[in-house]
């Protein structure tokens, strides 16, 4: 079956207290567990709920994936590299959250990334992205310098599990910063791990550990 770039505008829309079953763990084979769809907010939060998110690039249909292995920071195994505790010391960049939730999307779609051509953070995205901020489940941080937006980053928590969508900076360390700030604020507040999706060099330096998909499944189940 041939599908259409993007979100379905034929699919049944989800209101947030929706819920929308995707295939059982146990049929999963690779990282793309469906195919189709949209991002109305009900079906984003039961993709999250089931250790799955949407990522696809330009010109292809709505991709639901589930990583394996997936990373994961836990509360104590946060790192903050002295160069960083350096910056936080000095107060480098003033720190917000939730102050401006749209500029940090935008500013994560617009951002250059090495290997990359385009983004998955298009129109549709940011359109689905701020409703579910503004429902109270999308969330930012913002890290400004010389009162100017200079990095921020983004996620959706969910009970005590909180995922890591995107970040950007536009000046060095301001992403990091904002990261950072926002790890400490939701473990502050009771969340249990941060979900970081794709293991990266970048994300086990800051404490990322990977875990096998179905650890990561019975780990969520918990939350």
């Amino acid at each position: 079956m041939k599908f259409a770039p993007g979100p379905d505008p034929a699919f049944p829309y989800f209101d947030v207290n929706d819920r929308f079953s995707f295939p059982p763990p146990e049929t999963w084979e690779g990282n793309i567990i469906a195919v189709g769809g949209n991002l109305s907010p009900g079906m984003l939060l039961s993709a999250y709920e089931q250790g799955i998110f949407p990522w696809y690039g330009p010109g292809d249909p709505l991709l639901w994936q589930s990583p394996d292995p997936r990373m994961v920071i836990f509360p104590e195994k946060l790192h903050i590299s002295r160069s960083m505790r350096k910056i936080f010391e000095k107060k480098h960049f003033t720190i917000t959250f939730n102050g401006d939730f749209a500029a940090v999307i935008r500013g994560c779609a617009e951002a250059e990334r090495s290997g990359q051509d385009g983004t998955w953070i298009d129109s549709d995205i940011i359109s689905a992205y701020t409703e579910l901020h503004r429902l109270g489940w999308a969330h930012s941080a913002e890290a400004y310098l010389n009162e100017e937006l200079a990095g921020g980053c983004y996620g959706i928590r969910i009970g005590n599990a909180f995922f890591g969508e995107s970040m950007f900076a536009k000046e060095s360390n301001a992403s990091k910063t904002a990261f950072i700030s926002l790890a400490v604020n939701l473990f502050m507040n009771g969340v249990s791990f941060i979900d970081c999706q794709i293991p990266s060099a970048h994300l086990s330096s800051l404490g990322g550990e990977e875990m096998l998909r179905k650890d990561f499944l019975e780990l969520l189940k918990t939350q």
